[in-house]
C-alpha cells in the first residue's frame, strides 16, 4: 500500500476540525513525563478555547485522578475533558439491565469506582457474582485472584449459570519505559482461552469490549461536545485510527508513539487520514 497520509499540523487541525480528540499514552504521556510539546499544545487549545477531549482506554484512573496526575507533568487538562473506557460502564450496565448486580472488580480502587457510579454492587466474595470486570492488570493479586475467579466460573456455568463478562480496556499490552506490559485485554484472553476449553460448545463466554476501536467511546465524545466534526489524533493503528476511521471520524496518526509506524504495511481500516511528526503547533 502507497502511503497516502500527509502530514498536518496541530494548528492546521484546529482550524479544519470542531473538536480535537487525544489519545492519552504515547501521545501526550509517555510513562513518566508529559511528550514533548504537549504542555505547549494543550496549552494553546485552552487559551483558544477549542473544545477537545482525551479518550483513553485505561480504566485504573478515574477522571479526578488522572486530571491531577496530568497536571503534576505539566499538561492543564479539565477532568471533564477526560472520557476513559471505564466511564463506558454506567451505559452499559443501563443497557444490559446490570444496575444492582453483583460484580467481581479486577482493577485497582478506581476500577472498582467506575463499577459503583455504573450500578454495580461490589461482591464480598469472589466466588458468588453476577458479573466480572475486568477493569485494570493491577491493583489485585493476579494469578491467586485469576484462579478462584476461575474456579467460580467454571462451577457457574456447569450449574447453567451464565456470568456477564465485561472488559473497559480491550488493550493487549502497553508500553513501560522501553519495553512493555501485559494489560488488561491480556487477562480476558486469558480467561475466555481457559473458558474456551473448558466448555468448548457454551456460547456467550466472551467479554463485552468497551474502548477503542469499539464505537462506544467515540459516540461518548460525539454526545459530550454535540458535534461529529472531529478529528482523533493516536499512535496506535489499530485502535485509535481503526476505531476513528470505523466510527467516521477523521484520523491523524501522530510519530511520537514508542514505535514508527510503516503505513505500507497498515490495511486499510488502520490507514489515517493525516499524520503528525510532533505537536508541536
Amino acid at each position: 500500500m502507497v502511503e497516502t497520509a500527509p502530514y498536518i499540523t496541530l494548528e492546521e487541525l484546529a482550524g479544519l476540525f470542531e473538536v480535537i480528540l487525544f489519545d492519552s499514552d504515547g501521545v501526550l504521556v509517555s510513562w513518566s513525563c508529559a511528550v514533548t510539546h504537549a504542555p505547549e499544545a494543550i496549552d494553546f487549545l485552552n487559551s483558544s478555547e477549542k473544545q477537545y477531549f482525551v479518550l483513553t482506554n485505561d480504566a485504573s484512573m478515574t477522571a479526578a485522578t488522572r486530571a491531577a496526575r496530568y497536571a503534576e507533568l505539566g499538561l492543564a487538562i479539565d477532568a471533564g475533558r477526560i472520557i476513559s473506557s471505564g466511564m463506558l460502564l454506567t451505559a452499559h450496565f443501563a443497557r444490559h439491565g446490570l444496575r444492582g448486580a453483583r460484580c467481581v472488580v479486577l482493577g485497582t480502587e478506581d476500577s472498582i469506582s467506575f463499577v459503583e457510579d455504573a450500578g454495580g454492587v461490589v461482591a464480598r466474595s469472589e466466588a458468588d457474582f453476577d458479573v466480572l470486570v475486568i477493569g485494570d492488570q493491577d491493583g489485585f493479586p493476579l494469578l491467586e485472584f485469576t484462579g478462584n475467579v476461575l474456579g467460580a466460573l467454571f462451577r457457574k456455568i456447569a450449574s447453567g449459570e451464565i456470568p456477564h463478562l465485561v472488559l473497559p480496556n480491550p488493550d493487549l499490552y502497553y508500553p513501560v519505559g522501553d519495553g512493555y506490559g501485559f494489560a488488561s485485554g491480556a487477562i480476558a484472553a486469558m480467561f475466555e482461552s481457559a473458558l474456551a476449553q473448558r466448555f468448548p460448545n457454551q456460547p456467550g463466554l466472551t467479554f463485552s469490549r468497551l474502548g477503542k476501536p469499539h464505537p462506544e467511546i467515540f459516540e461518548e465524545a460525539m454526545r459530550r461536545s454535540g458535534a461529529r466534526n472531529m478529528v482523533m489524533i493516536g499512535d496506535t493503528p489499530g485502535t485509535d485510527i481503526r476505531g476513528a476511521n470505523n466510527t467516521g471520524i477523521a484520523s491523524v496518526l501522530v510519530d511520537s508513539g514508542t514505535a514508527p509506524i510503516d503505513l505500507s504495511t497498515l490495511p486499510p481500516s488502520d490507514m489515517p487520514a493525516y499524520r503528525l511528526k510532533s505537536l508541536a503547533l
